[in-house]
């Protein structure tokens, strides 16, 4: 198991977000937290990367305690974080931004480099000289996408990565996340349930804080209980 998330309970001041929450990841997986907005699924990426510790409750990392742990000794255990505003530094360019989060891996020979990067992203090649603020939605999608890989994480954290964009620009995230596999585990927290479902092997559904349902992807998608009342605008 790659993490394990036992029991959390996480408040933004007095507000009560996450009430109990627990699941898990193995190693290899991709799996998608899915809900309504406001159900609690940018909270649980954040108290699991450090931004919004829980008050109570456990997080593991590979085995080890990461609960009270500050994002950046977080990160550097081998943990990757793309959030939803996708923080891309507007004043600097493309290569910049990506230069600004190596991290070296522990196994060289399998890790992401400039070089890899712009193998895998062609299009981040070719705008190497752009400045942030002269890139499009999905193409920002990317490099945030990018950026996190270049610290050589087992796990990414990725929240809502199609939000804004067209559809031709969401098939396109559908054959990204099915390469990653191959290369680490993912949790994708996202709102466009087919999106979700057309990349993930296992999902769990959060309202108001709490996991209500959890399963294999074949049996979300036929669970037509589940979609009515807690997946439906």
């Amino acid at each position: 198991m790659i993490l394990q998330v036992e029991n959390i309970h996480t408040y933004y001041g007095p507000s009560y977000i996450l009430q109990g929450l627990s699941f898990e990841i193995n190693p290899g997986e991709i799996v998608c937290l899915i809900g309504r907005n406001g159900s609690g699924k940018t909270t649980t990426l954040r108290s699991i990367i450090g931004l919004t510790p829980p008050r109570k409750g456990s997080i593991r990392f590979k085995g080890a305690e990461i609960t009270r742990k500050r994002p950046f000794s977080i990160v550097r255990l081998g943990m990757g974080y793309v959030p939803e505003d996708r923080r891309i530094f507007p004043s600097l360019t493309v290569r910049d931004n990506l230069e600004i989060a190596r991290r070296e891996s522990r196994q060289a020979a399998a890790g992401w480099t400039l070089q890899r990067i712009y193998d895998f992203f062609p299009k981040l090649r070719e705008l190497e000289t752009h400045l942030g603020t002269q890139m499009s939605g999905g193409e920002q999608q990317m490099l945030a996408m990018a950026r996190s890989l270049m610290g050589n994480p087992e796990l990414l954290l990725v929240d809502e990565p199609t939000q804004g964009l067209a559809p031709l620009i969401v098939q396109s995230f559908v054959d990204l996340i099915h390469r990653l596999k191959a290369q680490m585990s993912i949790l994708l927290v996202e709102q466009n349930v087919l999106f979700a479902f057309s990349v993930s092997d296992r999902g769990y559904v959060i309202d108001k804080g709490k996991i209500l349902y959890r399963g294999n992807i074949e049996d979300l998608k036929g669970n037509k209980e589940v979609h009515d009342r807690y997946l439906a605008i």
